[in-house]
């Protein structure tokens, strides 16, 4: 019977430079590509924090009457930051349980203002009117003032984000 030969193959030195050199571009690479790929990608990935906006603290809020309270919010999507100015009103009538109202007009989006002598707020734009609880009372508006939801935590007042 053939012998059989068995052929030991050796790395030789062109061979083991060039997987050398193969292996530390990759790590290199790898080095580089991850960071990169996180840096870019990373923004559109993000997801919003937390659910609730502050408002501010309940103390403020005077029993019976329609307290102003404003805040600024910045909200990232992927790339683009934008800051916009939450304004709403709060009323209590037993500094428990609290009523959050846009200060936005229902009809044309124009801003309301409480005005006290006439216990009620009042939409420059086509003179139209509303109750301290936020009910039309007067004027074109379809629906009352929109009411957004809340919560009290630590004497702190939140909205809810989106409402």
């Amino acid at each position: 019977m053939g012998e059989t030969k068995k052929e030991d193959k050796k790395l030789n030195r062109s061979d083991f430079m060039k997987v050398t050199i193969a292996g530390v571009g990759g790590l290199i690479g790898v080095a580089y590509g991850l960071p990169a790929i996180a840096y870019v990608v990373g923004p559109a990935t993000k997801q919003e924090s937390g659910d609730w906006i502050q408002l501010g603290s309940v103390n403020k809020i005077e029993m019976n009457t329609p307290t102003l309270f404003k805040t600024v919010v910045e909200t990232q999507t992927g790339w683009i930051k934008t800051e916009s100015e939450i304004s709403a009103f709060v009323l209590t009538t037993n500094g428990q349980d609290y009523i959050v109202m846009s200060n936005v007009c229902t009809h044309l989006g124009c801003r309301v203002r409480w005005i006290e002598e006439q216990d009620g707020f009042f939409c420059p734009c086509h003179n139209a009117s509303f109750s301290r609880d936020g009910q039309v009372t007067g004027g074109p508006p379809p629906r009352p003032l929109d009411r957004l939801e809340s919560k009290v935590e630590g004497g702190i007042l939140y909205v809810k984000r989106g409402a």
